[in-house]
């Protein structure tokens, strides 16, 4: 009768434990979401942003950093100020936008987990593929759920929660065959990531 009533218990806690979870889509219709890119090297400086941003997250909103899912970039959204170094970003030689039109970044494994009220912290281990080339990286995470504020992003259009998700973090173009050791003067090889996002979670 014990093990019947823990093996009863067990089953109720893994249930309710799932109905916890919320998935939130950050795909966003206004176009807010983006990400922005840096390389600043000797001689000149980049600076760019894509805001073809989609994918989704999952967790549960009292452990918001407790996330799994996949963020997805438009790689065709990455523009640059200047066309012609635009042309050339997006272009076969580098980018090939056309052959490779994802970039993504899939949670494999969350760590070092941290909440203060509902804001949650970790370092969040995932395959980020760029130009067909996957890797596997570890970037810090900073989550935030955000319950009923739906309604104040899409002006009253939806109900529904928010998750805000940030992160920064520094990859090399080289471990990605993006011309590999050349044009070092006026490209550096180490890109500077930021991503400040919102998913959202209509209520039904």
């Amino acid at each position: 009768m014990k093990l019947l009533t823990l093996a009863t218990a067990l089953f109720a806690t893994s249930i309710l434990a799932h109905a916890e979870e919320v998935t939130f889509d950050f795909t966003d219709p206004k176009g807010v979401n983006n990400a922005v890119f840096k390389l600043d090297a000797p001689l000149e400086s980049i600076n760019g942003t894509a805001n073809g941003i989609s994918g989704t997250i999952t967790t549960d909103p009292n452990n918001p950093e407790d996330i799994k899912g996949k963020i997805i970039v438009d790689a065709k959204t990455l523009t640059v100020p200047n066309p012609m170094m635009l042309e050339h970003m997006q272009g076969a030689d580098w980018l090939d936008v056309k052959t490779h039109p994802e970039i993504t970044f899939e949670i494999k494994e969350v760590m070092n987990k941290q909440k203060t009220d509902n804001t949650g912290t970790a370092d969040v281990k995932g395959t980020f593929t760029l130009k067909g080339v996957s890797k596997e990286i570890t970037v810090p995470v900073k989550v935030t759920y955000l319950p009923g504020k739906l309604a104040d992003r899409s002006n009253g259009k939806l109900q529904g929660d928010l998750l805000v998700v940030r992160t920064n973090f520094k990859i090399n173009r080289g471990d990605f065959d993006i011309k590999k050791g050349e044009n070092l003067d006026k490209v550096s090889d180490e890109i500077d990531i930021s991503l400040s996002i919102a998913g959202a979670a209509p209520k039904k």
